[in-house]
């Protein structure tokens, strides 16, 4: 497979062209060539910046019929080209087949919802009539695009995260430069090609695969009016220092914890918290990091739990029974490994799992952890959780609380006003009850605190960011 560039409607870099370099793309879990991309140099983000800046003059008045009418056809396009759509991303990013099917089934639905909003985008009359000053005047406000949007995807979900970012831009009428992740850099190109293919007007999208340091670049041009980023805590947080005039929205790291308290359904818990940790060998930012259960259920959950966890099948992420696959890289791999040894060098023990065979790493299971080691400290991104016990409500929120990071944390309990306490008390953007916190639906919104991020995403508050309110008043004369 060779991907190409799209900029300004025309596909640039194919496989015999010799002015544009080259990206070779391997499969984390066989080393196996998946596909070559064509590189972008800053010449070929400038071009599209331009693009992006000439076709929102025309894009931002397109109708609403307009918008809604393109993304139910990227819908469609999609789901015509579920399994190919799938397979490539098992392929290229390790992601085991059934959730890559999965993320192909939230793609729909991301450009699903996109195109309600476009529908449902129409001015909303202001009631000002508490005003004296009112009589004969007539005020609406409406959400209008802002301009050229650089969207930076991250590789663990160049596709649904990708679509977090353009469904939302398309529909409020916002032309894009999609920055491609460096692994995953073939899926998010392919689904380029899917839009352009629905008929997105030229230059309204444009999908580049090119080095980090380019992005940069191009975020830090006047000619973009926001960027959306998703990655790891140190760029977006650089990126945010860079631009403190333009707008900027952040989804980074995060380490979740879920706490299991002593009114738990513990099989059921169980049930959603081996995959909640360990599918796609833990690399997504809310993936159950820690979990901590009450004292008086923690020896049958910690036997239970040891042995599901034991029992999850690995490997090759072509194959419908693995839920673990490969880690992206063996930098990733060899981090993983120092995290656990930080751990057992630091008193916690290794209940199961942790060793490696090439990057996948059996899911480890760790307990008694500290928030002084660096696995209590820092995101794992990988198949490791913690476990340990507690006594009391205020114990297990302290733990919450003392983390950096902030997306989201899990509760099992059917107490009320322990879910209202929790929720009240810990310094996180969502608790997910009764599940785990790795949960997420594409219309809520979406984001962290603390280190976590700047910023919220779901398609209504992606909208919401990359629109803002322009009023208009009418007097009758």
């Amino acid at each position: 497979m060779h991907q190409e560039l799209l900029i300004n409607g025309i596909f640039i870099g194919g496989p015999c062209d010799q002015s544009i370099g080259k990206t070779q793309h391997y499969a984390p879990y066989d080393g196996k060539l998946v596909g070559t991309a064509a590189e972008a140099g800053w010449s070929e983000f400038d071009s599209a910046i331009d693009a992006a800046e000439e076709a929102f003059k025309t894009w931002q008045f397109s109708t609403s019929q307009e918008r809604t009418t393109l993304l139910n056809r990227v819908a469609n396009l999609v789901t015509e080209r579920k399994t190919e759509l799938a397979e490539l991303m098992a392929l290229e990013i390790g992601k085991p087949i059934t959730q890559s099917e999965a993320e192909v089934t939230r793609l729909i639905l991301t450009f699903q919802l996109a195109a309600k909003l476009a529908t449902g985008n129409q001015p909303k009359e202001i009631d000002v009539t508490y005003d004296d000053r009112s009589k004969g005047a007539k005020v609406t406000t409406s959400r209008v695009p802002i301009g050229p949007i650089l969207a930076i995807v991250p590789y663990n979900w160049p596709y649904n995260l990708a679509a977090h970012k353009i469904a939302p831009a398309l529909a409020a009428g916002n032309t894009l430069v999609i920055k491609t992740p460096s692994t995953g850099a073939l899926c998010t190109m392919l689904l380029g090609r899917i839009i352009h293919e629905a008929g997105c007007p030229d230059g309204v999208i444009n999908v580049l695969n090119g080095p980090g340091v380019l992005a940069q670049k191009a975020a830090q041009d006047p000619r973009i009016k926001m960027l959306s980023f998703t990655g790891s805590p140190k760029v977006g947080w650089m990126l945010k220092e860079l631009l403190p005039f333009k707008r900027v929205s952040l989804e980074l790291g995060g380490d979740a914890s879920c706490v299991v308290a002593q009114d738990a359904n513990i099989d059921d818990a169980i049930e959603k918290l081996i995959p909640g940790a360990f599918a796609y060998a833990g690399q997504i930012c809310i993936s159950v990091q820690h979990i901590l259960v009450h004292e008086s259920h923690y020896e049958e959950f910690r036997s239970k739990f040891i042995k599901a966890t034991e029992s999850i099948k690995t490997g090759d992420p072509m194959n419908h029974e693995v839920v673990c696959g490969p880690v992206l890289s063996d930098d990733d791999a060899e981090k993983i490994i120092a995290l656990l040894d930080d751990a057992e060098a630091n008193g916690a023990t290794i209940l199961c799992g942790g060793h490696r065979t090439g990057r996948v790493i059996e899911p480890a299971v760790i307990e008694n952890p500290t928030r002084q080691m660096r696995l209590g400290c820092e995101e794992a991104f990988g198949p490791v959780v913690t476990l340990q016990s507690y006594k009391t409500d205020e114990q297990a929120i302290n733990w919450i609380n003392a983390s950096s990071f902030g997306i989201h944390a899990g509760l099992f309990t059917s107490d009320e006003q322990r879910i209202q306490t929790y929720f009240n008390q810990i310094e996180i953007s969502g608790l997910i009850v009764n599940d785990s916190p790795s949960l997420r639906f594409d219309a809520m919104p979406y984001g962290g605190v603390k280190k976590s991020g700047f910023g919220r995403e779901g398609v209504y508050n992606t909208f919401h960011e990359m629109t803002e309110d322009k009023v208009l008043v009418v007097r009758k004369a």
